[in-house]
């Protein structure tokens, strides 16, 4: 059996930290049927290390421990970001590590968040989910799509910076 080493659990615990204290940080544009929630960057750190995928979705958790929208928020919104991370690690190992692929690996967390997000926000609101997915998937596209893939392609570009970012 595998050890689980230090590196993985501060890593681990770092990351949903950040996630969390972004989104409390920015909590004004963070929740609600428009959202602009800042630490969904950090979801496409999954593409350079698939290890920060547990930290990311405990960081959800704890931010939607918060949110307005109780504790359907929790369950939906981690599910959504599981599922977000799951697409990007499958682009990742199917397409490489390359910007055309960060490109696609982000549009999982549009996609995710719209579908999930958007019903969660549906079944709180009886507003219809096409309105509800559409705002979604644009504050994602937003924040993940463009601002993500410019945070990550600049990390990228320093190979230095990429192996530390690696979990062994």
């Amino acid at each position: 059996m595998k050890k689980i080493n230090t590196r993985f659990i501060t890593r681990t615990a770092l990351i949903a930290a950040i996630y969390a204290a972004l989104t409390y940080a920015f909590a004004w544009m963070s929740y609600g049927q428009v959202q602009f929630r800042v630490a969904e960057i950090l979801v496409l750190f999954a593409f350079i290390e698939p290890k920060y995928g547990l930290g990311l979705i405990l960081g959800c958790v704890l931010a939607n421990i918060g949110s307005p929208l109780g504790v359907i928020d929790v369950v939906v919104g981690s599910f959504a970001t599981f599922v977000a991370i799951a697409f990007i690690v499958v682009v990742r190992k199917t397409l490489g590590f390359g910007k055309k692929s960060l490109l696609i690996a982000s549009l999982g967390p549009v996609i995710s968040n719209a579908l999930f997000v958007g019903a969660e926000l549906t079944y709180l609101f009886q507003t219809p989910f096409i309105w509800n997915a559409i705002y979604v998937a644009i504050g994602e596209i937003i924040v993940v799509t463009i601002a993500g893939t410019a945070v990550v392609t600049a990390v990228m570009k320093n190979n230095n910076l990429v192996e530390k970012l690696y979990i062994n």
